[in-house]
């Protein structure tokens, strides 16, 4: 139950702090136009909270001027909003097509303004996600960003790696000609080839660098020196890779293991009605055999569980100064096309020792080169895996809702504050993207008709308008209630 709650506020907060910086962005941009916001709100449904802003200025008429309609009474001021539903929010502007507004108030109106200004005010809440993402990354950039050195362990000697030609102790420095200086930006590269065919070009080196690395602007590519000159190149052929494959892991597809110290098989915690609490185990509990074998790392504690789907597994544990003897039966489930065992079991965690650590960071002043071409990264990726998905290149299963955003801001915020604040980073870029997309309801919708109008030098016909606006309800509306099973079936 505490789990939940912690992911549900963790979410609240995540989300309210996207919500916040898209729809200011859409607020600044208007009120720079000279639209009066009606109301800003964060969240849907029953005001929690309101606060009313400074009316807007009122208009000096001359009296020469005859106007059809006044107004009774002038503009109240911005109504800002924290409503009940944590799940979106919006900017209500001034607008004709809403009702009624008098003449002496058209020229606070939406709909009255130019169409570059349209353009620009629906396109700064993107905009305003992308600028947080490359403040996110810059100030991480600028305290240190804390990686894992891809340094190769033990490689399965069937695995596509080995035959590759790639051995233990080798440092990946870059994938596809790409520089890459820690295992997340590995991973990041790699999933970027999901449901590709031809060839990954894994460069690697011996040597490894040191633990704290300080770039300036002259380097070469985000997160790696200048006149890095690796020595090996290695190529494995692909073909629709992983493009069937739910929640795939590339790294672990290629046989690419990292290097770690020797994790000793602790329980850290487990997971509510699944087999491993079931059994009778605890955080803590070292597992010293299992089927008469003796365990000496959680590596091969996991290899045993995975190979036991539907069987029963008798256990000799040590709870502090007690000997258990258990027994627990995983279940079976799919993993990358394999029925594999799980028992909802986490290891306790470890420290990792220096020289498998990496600090990345850059100067105060240039950080914020690395930072936009990290986001240029995240957001190429983001519409790649789009477009694949919409082809078929890659399963729609790896969409995600609510639940999984979650969890996994619940997991990064416990991490610590450069997890979350790098987590925010990754979201906001993926909200800015899926809101361009040619989408009706959504800012890309607007967008096009807006780019239509300027070069028709008319308004879209509202007929066509209405249908897009039931199109895009009906698309948005499908990929919400596809992210919401894919969520439910991971849990």
């Amino acid at each position: 139950m505490l789990e939940v709650l912690q992911s549900v506020i963790a979410l609240i907060v995540t989300l309210s702090i996207l919500v916040t910086i898209h729809e200011y962005g859409h607020y600044a941009a208007a009120r720079l136009c000279g639209v009066h916001v009606l109301r800003f709100s964060v969240g849907f449904g029953k005001a929690l909270y309101m606060r009313r802003g400074r009316p807007p200025e009122p208009v000096t008429i001359p009296a020469e001027q005859t106007i059809a309609t006044r107004s009774n009474e002038p503009l109240n001021g911005t109504e800002f909003t924290i409503a009940a539903l944590p799940l979106g929010g919006y900017v209500k502007m001034l607008d004709e097509r809403e009702g009624f507004v008098p003449d002496d108030q058209l020229h606070l109106t939406f709909n009255r303004k130019p169409v570059l200004q349209r353009i620009f005010i629906v396109s700064a809440g993107p905009a305003a996600n992308f600028l947080l993402a490359i403040v996110a990354y810059w100030a991480l950039f600028t305290l240190g960003v804390t990686g894992i050195v891809p340094v190769l362990g033990d490689i399965d000697p069937e695995s596509s790696a080995a035959r590759a030609g790639l051995h233990v102790n080798q440092e990946i420095v870059a994938v596809d000609g790409v520089p890459t200086s820690t295992w997340s930006e590995v991973n990041l590269r790699l999933f970027g080839r999901i449901g590709d065919s031809g060839e990954i070009q894994l460069t690697t080196r011996d040597a490894q660098l040191s633990r704290d690395e300080t770039f300036d602007s002259e380097f070469s590519s985000m997160g790696s020196p200048a006149g890095l000159a690796p020595s090996n190149h290695y190529f494995i052929a692909v073909d629709q890779w992983l493009s069937d494959v739910e929640e795939p892991n590339p790294a672990q597809a290629l046989g690419l293991v990292l290097k770690y110290p020797v994790i000793p098989a602790v329980i850290g915690s487990v997971i509510d009605n699944e087999p491993a609490i079931a059994a009778g185990l605890a955080s803590g509990d070292k597992v010293v055999e299992a089927n008469g074998q003796s365990i000496d790392s959680w590596r091969q504690w996991v290899e045993l569980i995975q190979g036991s789907a539907d069987k029963p597994v008798s256990l000799v544990v040590q709870r502090r100064t007690e000997v258990l003897y258990l027994t627990v039966t995983p279940r079976a489930t799919e993993r990358e096309g394999k029925r594999v065992g799980y028992v909802g079991a986490s290891r306790q965690s470890i420290d990792l020792p220096a020289d498998m650590q990496r600090v990345v960071s850059y100067p105060l002043y240039s950080a914020w080169l690395p930072a936009v071409q990290k986001t240029w990264a995240v957001t190429v990726f983001t519409l790649d895996s789009i477009q694949k998905m919409i082809v078929g290149a890659i399963s729609p299963k790896n969409l995600s809702g609510p639940i999984t955003i979650a969890q996994i801001a619940s997991a990064t915020a416990q991490s610590g504050p450069e997890s979350f604040v790098g987590f925010i980073a990754l979201l906001s870029i993926s909200l800015g993207v899926l809101n361009l997309l040619p989408i009706p309801v959504l800012d890309g919708g607007h967008l096009l008709y807006y780019l239509v109008e300027l070069v028709t030098r008319r308004p879209v016909p509202e007929k066509i308008q209405l249908w897009g606006l039931q199109l895009g309800m009906f698309i948005l509306v499908s990929i919400m209630l596809l992210a919401f099973y894919n969520d439910l079936t991971r849990l």
